[in-house]
């Protein structure tokens, strides 16, 4: 017989118990409010597809590849491909199956039992939801008025707790905010144990990265994306960047094959044609500012600077009817509330032009009702 979700509850108690209750007492991932809609913005997607006539080229070359053959153990020509765009010595960057797959690799290499963890508020949830199933203890510090991270309260629980790890987000997803190189290399260098810098977004804000850090500090990693930037979403490709000593003691704990070859194929198409990224970023950039400039000019908005490819905005009404209203006329926006900083926002992603153009009438309809 077929199973449903309603034979959990008919899972006896004794083997319930078997589950370990760091699992238990987490909740699946599941993106709120999520149905089909003609223009999609809740989950800060590239709102671009590869240039068909290189899509073409890559599932015609896909073709001769043998499917019964097991790809590399590491996918070593995007990692070494990575290594000499970045400019850092062979051996520093480990891909996975993207970046949310790596942080679990952190939980399972660094985290103890116990071990606190701190990090900022707020962020991605999926930190937290890491840190917790593996029996670690999150220390959650809370922003400034500002939503901007607190590092003065940051570097007082680096000091109390002496983690063995610490992670921050820059430009930090849900806020759109980035963090001061400064106080980036402030708490790399007060942090006792590894500091993680989640620069998923960094292509929208170019500038210094941690990654110059790590010559000189052994204790960061830094973890990027090809998901947002290089609009591979659909393909599940991120990446990390150490040490290479590092790297080795990390390589320990990952599964192989985790990357096809497609994935990795098309990876490496892009890094030799970085120009399309280029564009595009250019035209996501270019396309947050115009979009953020049409939220300030709506005067029941509160609106939130961004430097990422989406905006976090606020009106005097329920968020998660808000989100509806607008649902029902086209367009899918994300409900950040579960956050409780982010009480009443909601969170729109740049889209192509005539994305936004549909999202902004939906938006003026739902804020005449």
């Amino acid at each position: 017989m077929s199973s449903t979700p309603s034979d959990t509850a008919n899972l006896p108690d004794k083997l319930l118990s078997l589950i370990r209750a760091e699992v238990r007492s987490q909740h699946p991932y599941i993106v709120p409010g999520a149905r089909p809609v003609p223009v999609k913005l809740n989950q800060n997607e590239s709102p671009f597809d590869l240039p068909a006539e290189l899509k073409k080229e890559l599932l015609d070359s896909f073709v001769n590849l043998e499917f019964n053959r097991y790809p590399s153990e590491q996918p070593q020509g995007l990692m070494t491909a990575l290594e000499s765009k970045l400019k850092v010595p062979p051996g520093s960057v480990l891909v996975g199956n993207g970046s949310n797959e790596l942080t679990y690799t952190l939980g399972m290499c660094f985290i103890h039992p116990g071990d606190a963890v701190v990090i900022p508020r707020p962020m991605f949830a999926l930190y937290e939801s890491m840190i917790n199933l593996h029996g670690g203890q999150p220390v959650g510090i809370a922003p400034r008025s500002d939503l901007q991270f607190d590092v003065e309260a940051i570097l007082a629980a680096i000091a109390e707790h002496a983690p063995p790890l610490v992670i921050v987000t820059t430009p930090n997803n849900p806020t759109g905010l980035a963090m001061d190189f400064e106080d980036v290399v402030r708490i790399v260098e007060a942090a006792p144990g590894f500091v993680v810098v989640d620069e998923a977004y960094h292509e929208f804000n170019p500038g210094e990265s941690a990654v110059d850090l790590i010559a000189t500090h052994p204790n960061v990693i830094v973890l990027r994306t090809l998901s947002k930037a290089f609009g591979l979403a659909g393909l599940r490709l991120g990446y990390m960047v150490a040490q290479p000593a590092l790297i080795t003691e990390i390589l320990k704990s990952r599964l192989p094959f985790m990357i096809d070859r497609l994935s990795e194929q098309v990876a490496l198409s892009l890094l030799n044609n970085g120009h399309i990224v280029d564009e595009r970023v250019q035209i996501m950039q270019k396309s947050t500012k115009e979009l953020t400039r049409e939220l300030e000019l709506r005067p029941k908005l509160d609106v939130l600077r961004s430097q990422t490819n989406f905006v976090l905005f606020k009106a005097n009404r329920d968020p998660a009817t808000f989100l509806s209203d607008l649902a029902d006329r086209g367009t899918l926006v994300r409900n950040m509330g579960g956050y409780p900083e982010l009480k009443g926002y909601l969170r729109v992603t740049s889209g192509t032009s005539e994305e936004n153009k549909a999202f902004l009438e939906a938006l003026d309809s739902v804020l005449l009702t």
